[in-house]
């Protein structure tokens, strides 16, 4: 597998990667939004509220890496959805959220060679729990929206390792999960789309590109641009 090139259409290896097994690697961390998923929760949130637009100019900017402060970019969103119900919530979770193309197909696979998995999301534990469940994923990372009387406050809780998961704590969640398994982070592998993924790609030994803004492709080993998820396993053998 050589430099910066098509292996098939819509499958860009960067640099040299020489042959790969998915049995080398342990751990495969995963983005939720636009990644797992086939939208941004934030947004589909913001529809309920009527403020849809401006909230997804605001996460567009910050997934293309616009945004230098992603903590205070998020709360900015989320205090865009105060008012919002429990139930439309769950309409989000019911009728909008989807898994993206080949994602069962490629946990699965991964979990059938023995990988644990690993969901770290800027998003929510509204969705990123049921996602869980779905997959048996086995360790999640994400922030917690606060609901007083059935409504978003408009805030997000703290919680023991922190208060935003941003970039810098998918990193660290990496890591730290890594440490845990008692592996090195070169048997890891990390997938994303957005620029708070690039910390995390950038600590594991594969970082995968998957339909990602323009400055992720080109951090990326590989960059899937067509097709599913389980594209990846065309490069592992």
């Amino acid at each position: 597998m050589t430099h910066a090139k098509d292996t098939a259409p819509g499958l860009v290896l960067q640099g040299f990667i020489p042959p790969l097994r998915l049995a080398d690697f342990k751990l495969i961390a995963f983005d939720m939004d636009s990644t797992l998923i086939n939208i941004e929760c934030v947004d589909e949130i913001a529809d309920a509220a009527g403020r849809k637009a401006e909230v997804a100019a605001i996460t567009e900017a910050a997934m293309r890496g616009e945004i230098a402060d992603y903590k205070e970019s998020l709360r900015q969103r989320v205090r865009l959805l105060a008012g919002v119900t429990v139930g439309q919530m769950h309409q989000v979770l019911d009728q909008r959220l989807q898994l993206n193309p080949g994602a069962a197909d490629l946990v699965r696979a991964c979990q059938e060679a023995g990988l644990k998995t690993l969901l770290v999301s800027g998003g929510f534990t509204f969705f990123t729990d049921p996602l869980r469940d779905r997959l048996r994923i086995d360790w999640t990372r994400s922030n917690v929206l606060e609901v007083s009387s059935g409504l978003l406050t408009g805030r997000m809780v703290d919680q023991p390792w922190g208060d935003i998961c941003d970039g810098a704590e998918k990193r660290t969640m990496l890591l730290h999960t890594c440490a845990q398994m008692g592996i090195d982070p070169a048997q890891a592998i990390a997938m994303g789309d957005g620029a708070n993924d690039l910390p995390m790609m950038g600590a594991a030994g594969l970082s995968v590109a998957y339909h990602a803004k323009p400055a992720v492709r080109a951090q990326a080993m590989v960059a899937i641009n067509s097709g599913g998820l389980d594209r990846l396993l065309e490069v592992l053998v």
